[in-house]
């Protein structure tokens, strides 16, 4: 035999590989998995640590700037509900919401206490979307409008919680929130009217998305901080009675 024969072989093996082992072509290119689905995970990954390197660095500054965590901090509690495409959905919310830096960051404990159901022209009986579950999130917020006592601001941070369920089948999402803060006469009291958003940007299905209603107050009782912005020093008070300008410590005038 001559050497000839079996290299011709080989190579015709090599060639065909499909066809030696009995697979067939379209069932191998069933067995590859689309490239296309390859690269939305790896965007998504990409995303994730981007924002979470940004997170981060945003605790680090703040760390930096604070003489210490508690120094600018304050507690809001309150009430919230569920809410889809602005249909109630029955679910009631109790948050706890810690903010410092200036209310810069917020760290929020969200307990949803009853299953939220969606009524609609698809479901007329009611559809459950999700029973109860805890949920936390961390978020930077940025000042859009600030006039007298009214404050327009935007969050976006992350959420994770406890259950998935129709709203979103997975239990790490983007947390993006518009809030209007308003004081009180006085300043002893501060309210935030907060509306709340957590998916997971579409990555999978399904992702209809949770939607949250709170209001919370924070009641100013001298245990926790007090925002630079709305400070004013006994001092102050005792050099301008009649609330004239004091521009050392930031006391402006009545209009």
């Amino acid at each position: 035999m001559s050497l000839r024969e079996p290299l011709s072989a080989n190579v015709r093996h090599s060639l065909i590989p499909h066809q030696a082992h009995g697979v067939g072509t379209e069932e191998k290119a069933q067995a590859v998995p689309p490239v296309h689905h390859l690269q939305v995970v790896h965007g998504a990954a990409g995303i994730w640590s981007i924002w979470v390197a940004l997170l981060i660095a945003a605790g680090r500054e703040s760390a930096a700037r604070a003489d210490s965590l508690c120094q600018t901090c304050e507690v809001q509690i309150g009430l919230g509900g569920t809410y889809h495409f602005w249909g109630t959905t029955g679910g009631i919310v109790l948050p706890v919401i810690v903010a410092w830096g200036e209310g810069r960051y917020e760290l929020g404990l969200f307990r949803v206490t009853t299953q939220q159901v969606l009524v609609d022209s698809n479901y007329p009986s009611g559809r459950v979307m999700a029973d109860p579950y805890w949920g936390v999130s961390v978020s930077r917020r940025w000042r859009l409008f600030e006039q007298g006592p009214v404050r327009l601001f935007f969050g976006f941070g992350v959420a994770a919680k406890t259950e998935s369920d129709e709203l979103s089948c997975t239990r790490l999402d983007f947390a993006s929130q518009l809030g209007l803060r308003f004081r009180f006469p006085g300043d002893r009291i501060v309210g935030e009217l907060t509306m709340r958003h957590w998916s997971n940007g579409g990555m999978r299905l399904p992702n209809h998305g949770q939607d949250v209603a709170t209001l919370t107050f924070r009641l100013n009782t001298g245990r926790f901080g007090i925002n630079r912005g709305e400070r004013i020093s006994l001092a102050a008070l005792e050099r301008f009675p009649d609330g004239l300008n004091d521009p050392d410590n930031g006391v402006e005038a009545l209009p």
